[in-house]
């Protein structure tokens, strides 16, 4: 009996013990730690490296309907942990469905030297929709390092 309340407490202990962001849809604290994270793994490895590890659609940096993407203060993509066809190309003309010229926005947010957040609406990667979405933004550099939730 005592082996089966321990396997019992185990089990419980295991299923308490899945972080909260393995179901659903990341939350805005999960993508400041993503973003933070990804700012020190640049620090730490060099851009080149860390734009690899955005990238990696299976990687640390991509989770759910939350990924990083990077952007040069021109506006160029750098990384995106979503879709890799935007990497290399100048978005200061992407807008959202509304006509929010949201790259460009970002590029003036970040140009005041803090951290921010950014509302626009964008295609969720798991649903496939365009959804209004919360991107939090910090400058790097000459960089601006996002990850961003769909409400």
């Amino acid at each position: 009996m005592k082996a089966v309340k321990l396997a019992t407490a185990a089990v419980l202990m295991l299923g308490l013990s899945v972080p909260a962001w393995s179901s659903g849809r990341a939350t805005k604290d999960e993508a400041i730690a993503m973003v933070k994270k990804a700012v020190e793994y640049v620090k730490q490895n060099g851009a080149e490296k860390a734009y690899a590890a955005f990238d990696d659609k299976k990687g640390q940096f991509v989770d759910r309907d939350l990924y990083i993407v990077v952007y040069g203060t021109n506006g160029k993509v750098l990384a995106h942990g979503a879709n890799a066809k935007l990497i290399g190309k100048d978005m200061n003309e992407a807008q959202d469905v509304d006509g929010k010229y949201y790259v460009k926005e970002r590029l003036a947010l970040a140009a005041k030297g803090s951290d921010f957040w950014q509302d626009y609406k964008f295609v969720n990667p798991v649903s496939k929709k365009i959804e209004p979405k919360q991107m939090y933004c910090q400058p790097l550099t000459d960089t601006i390092v996002c990850g961003g939730v769909y409400k």
